[in-house]
This record gives structure tokens, sequence and C-alpha cells, in this order.
């Protein structure tokens, strides 16, 4: 019988509190660490390897057969995968779909990251739950290679927390970009990118807008010289609280009166920039199925979600913000509205991408503040 070449790799995970997990490896031999985090979604892998919003970070799969439907390129939301590396319990190797161009461990190996199968996910995801979400170190070998146990130990428990880094400037777009719609609707808008997904692009131009994506760091003056109508302020990864600079450039833009729209990241920006807070998760929203309520209308959303951190509920009060929507499971902000000016911001991800379609509503919201400012 043939060997399998994706059965020559093990792999082992290291965590800082202890933890060794064995399993077998696929994608990329080599070592890399980072904070260990879990997606429930039982799709869109593809869509979440390539998510900046996963920089810095390991992601664990809860659902337990991952690499089914392959690899399509059209699915990227992203040029490359930014996850550190992948962690799945089990990961198919031939994959079935007419639109996959390459099998997941393939595809890994080939953008040289690490993958770990065989592993048990749940008591991975159980232990954040319990404990938050770890750091440590993830290593693919071949398997005639002998590992170093106690020496991995002591590396992980050196790994430095990635939320400490500005990663949302290594993520964000280094030059201005354009991007023109097919059918435009006479508005031209500023994507202020920090670690933007490819779908919200998308539907943004699906809208008619003519899109400007500008780097995260993009003083007031410079978006405001090219006379948008609004500003979009995009997801991204990290610890939205050592982004000082942004606070003051969305406070600039709102000063100006534009309409603003913060996607995650970017509602987080919009809360801070007003003087609320922000704090870290114990082990985050990420997922395709988190029910998310309008406070105005009482209406559920099923929403796609991927963030660490969230906005104090407290802190909104005198910030000039109204809350709009709360997590239903855990009562987290999740969305916030400034009372006498155009702006507003969602915790989730409208764009889904993967997930349901639920909250593409508020793309339009933001055309109809648009066109209701320019008028």
């Amino acid at each position: 019988m043939t060997k399998n070449k994706y059965e020559s790799k093990k792999a082992v995970i290291v965590l800082a509190d202890g933890t060794v997990v064995r399993g077998e490896g696929f994608g990329a031999v080599g070592e890399v660490d980072g904070e260990f985090v879990f997606n429930t979604g039982m799709v869109g892998y593809v869509e979440s390897i390539t998510d900046p919003s996963y920089w810095g970070q390991i992601l664990i799969q809860t659902y337990p057969l991952i690499g089914n439907y392959g690899v399509n390129p059209e699915d990227f939301e992203s040029d490359r995968p930014k996850i550190r590396g992948f962690v799945v319990r089990e990961c198919i190797d031939t994959p079935s779909h007419f639109t996959s161009v390459m099998s997941l461990p393939e595809w890994l190996e080939k953008e040289s990251v690490p993958g770990i199968s065989r592993v048990d996910t749940r008591m991975l995801t159980q232990k954040i739950r319990v404990m938050g979400t770890q750091l440590g170190i993830l290593k693919v070998y071949y398997d005639d290679e002998k590992v170093d146990i106690d020496g991995l130990l002591h590396k992980a428990r050196k790994v430095q927390d990635p939320n400490r880094r500005n990663l949302a400037a290594e993520v964000s777009t280094r030059k201005i970009k354009e991007h023109t719609p097919a059918k435009e609707n006479g508005y031209t808008i500023v994507l202020l990118d920090f670690g933007v997904k490819k779908s919200i692009i998308l539907n943004l131009l699906e809208l008619g807008f003519k899109v400007i994506q500008v780097p995260h760091d993009t003083p007031p003056e410079k978006i405001m010289s090219f006379e948008p109508d609004g500003v979009v302020i995009s997801n991204g990864p990290g610890d939205p609280a050592i982004l000082d600079y942004a606070f003051k450039t969305v406070r600039g833009l709102i000063e100006y009166g534009l309409p603003v729209f913060g996607i995650c990241l970017g509602n987080q920006l919009i809360s801070l920039a007003l003087g609320a807070t922000t704090y870290k998760l114990k082990f985050g929203h990420r997922g395709q199925n988190h029910p998310s309520i309008d406070l105005e209308t009482s209406r559920v959303l099923i929403t796609s979600q991927n963030h660490g951190f969230a906005v104090s509920k407290e802190s909104l009060e005198g910030s000039g913000l109204k809350l709009t929507h709360l997590n239903v499971n855990d009562g987290t902000v999740e969305g916030v509205e400034m009372e006498d000016k155009p702006v507003f911001g969602v915790q989730f991800h409208p764009e889904a991408s993967p997930g349901p379609y639920d909250a593409r509503i508020y793309f339009e919201k933001f055309l109809k503040l648009v066109e209701k400012n320019k008028n």
C-alpha cells in the first residue's frame, strides 16, 4: 500500500499552561506561535483562513470535518492566508467540489501555514471557553524528527500576546487603491483599511459606490482631499485600544459631518473616538450563527462574527452614542449610533462571507445616510 504523503507529517500543540496535544501534521512543516482561538462555523474555512482579522492567531475549527470542498480562490477575503496555523479534527485531502482548484493541505503547504489534525478540538475549545484564549506553539514536523517538548514548553511560556502589537498596521493596504463599480450611484466613499475583507468592498461596489481604499494611518485632511460623501471604517485584527492615532482620525471625520459606518473594529474605533472604552472578551465571538438583537425593532439577526474585543456598555453613557444592538448570547454591545450625526457601527459582519445575509441591510442604511446627507 502506497503511503499518503500527508501521513509522513506529525504535529504537536504546546500551550503556555503546559497542555501538550499531539496529532497528524498537514500543510507546511514549521513552527509558529500565537493566540489560539476557535471558530464555530460549519463552512467557510477558506474565507476564515484569509480573513485579516485572524492575523496573529492560530485558528481552531470546532466543526469536525474540514477541507471536503477544497479551495477556490474566489472565496479568498484577502490575497493569501492570514492565520498563523490551523487546527482541525479531521482534514480532508481529497476534496469534492467543481470549483476546487486544490486541496486544503496543498494550499496551506504552498502558503507556508502549518496545520494539525486528528486532535480533540472539543477539548481545546472547552479549555478556551473556561480559561480564555490561549498562547502557545504549533509545530509540524516529519515523523522521523525528534521533538524537544520541554524546549517547546519553555518557548510557549514566553510567547508574546500578538494583541500587544499594532496588528492592523501589518495587514492594512500600504497604498491608496481605487475601486470602480460596474454602475456608479454618483457617490464616492473612503474606506479606511485596518484589515478589510474583500467582501466588504464588493458589497459597497454592488451598491454603486466608488471606493477609495486608504491605509490605516491616513490623516483626516488627506481623506477629505478626496471629497468623499462618506467613510467606512473597516474590520481588522487586534486590540482597538492601542490605535490611539485612529481615534483622532475618526473623531476628525465625525466633526466634518460625514456619514461614517464602522464594521467590527470600525465599530470599536467609533466608540473609542467618542470617549467609550473597550475590553477583551474571554474567548471572543467567531462563527456564523451569532444572534444579535436590534433594540429599535426587536428583530433578531443571525450574524457572522469575528472579534475578540467589545465596547463597554457602561462607557457609552455621556459619549453621544446610543446602544442599538446587543448580542443575544451574552449581552455584549453589537451596535452603536450617534444621536445627532449620521454615524453608526455594528460589531458583526454585515458582508457575511461566510454566513447568513440578514445584516446586509446595514450597507443599504449607509447608502441612505449618504443620500440624505448629500441632499
